[in-house]
């Protein structure tokens, strides 16, 4: 234990590098994995069959893939291709694909629990499709996103150690080092695990926040029962006569 934590002090500089990389990887994955859910949901959920069968193929492929055998061909494979990435870049992409796949079933489930009469009337509204996307159909499917999008996010954050194994300098690298130099396997995986529970209770409380600011907009939350507001077909309709 002595020398695990005379290790530590002595690597602190390096241990906090390891944790903005997770951080890093973290954030970027994600918000790439939610720009490719938007795509992937929006186009699936297509009537036009050209568009919705090879976005289904694509995102049937990256679902029913190993995350660990993608991330492996994009560093090992893709340069024999003539392109390389980045470690980092390899693992941004990676689970933004990965995580990206999963999401988009996330976007076309909630648009499509929509109810029909709120499509029909923005219809009747005279709105134009992206009008009764943005105005009608997003925010009432984006609060119903917004639970499942967590679990997808802490699912994300739980598979970066996994970007270690292509020279990502993340807290698990960091750690997996101290451990070989200490022989300390107990503390060093120990304070891994406080590491990641801290960082997915932190994800958890501002996506929880992000929740119940979405209901609030449309009238759901609990502080917003108090006070009467305007569903978003009222707003879209009231945007659309001005």
């Amino acid at each position: 234990m002595g020398d695990f934590i005379a290790a530590l002090s002595h690597s602190l500089p390096d241990v906090g590098d390891g944790l903005l990389t997770t951080v890093e990887v973290t954030a970027l994955g994600a918000v790439l994995a939610l720009a490719l859910s938007f795509a992937l949901g929006l186009g699936t959920g297509s009537p036009w069959r050209t568009l919705r069968v090879p976005l289904r193929a694509v995102v049937e492929f990256f679902r029913g893939t190993s995350l660990f055998v993608q991330l492996f061909w994009l560093f090992y494979a893709l340069p024999i291709l003539g392109y390389q990435l980045t470690p980092l870049a390899c693992a941004v992409v990676a689970l933004g694909l990965n995580y990206g796949a999963y999401g988009s079933e996330v976007v076309r489930g909630a648009l499509a629990a929509v109810p029909r009469g709120q499509w029909e009337a923005a219809v009747a509204l005279n709105l134009t499709g992206w009008q009764r996307l943005r105005l009608v159909l997003l925010p009432q499917a984006w609060p119903q996103m917004i639970p499942p999008f967590t679990n997808l996010l802490i699912q994300l954050l739980k598979s970066t150690p996994l970007v270690s194994l292509i020279t990502v300098g993340d807290i698990t690298f960091r750690m997996q080092q101290i451990r070989a130099g200490t022989g300390d396997t107990r503390d060093a995986y120990l304070l891994l695990l406080v590491v990641y529970f801290v960082l997915a209770a932190a994800a958890t409380s501002g996506m929880n926040a992000a929740e119940r600011r979405a209901k609030a907009r449309l009238g759901l939350g609990a502080a917003a029962a108090r006070r009467p507001r305007a569903t978003a077909l009222e707003r879209a309709a009231s945007r659309g006569a001005a």
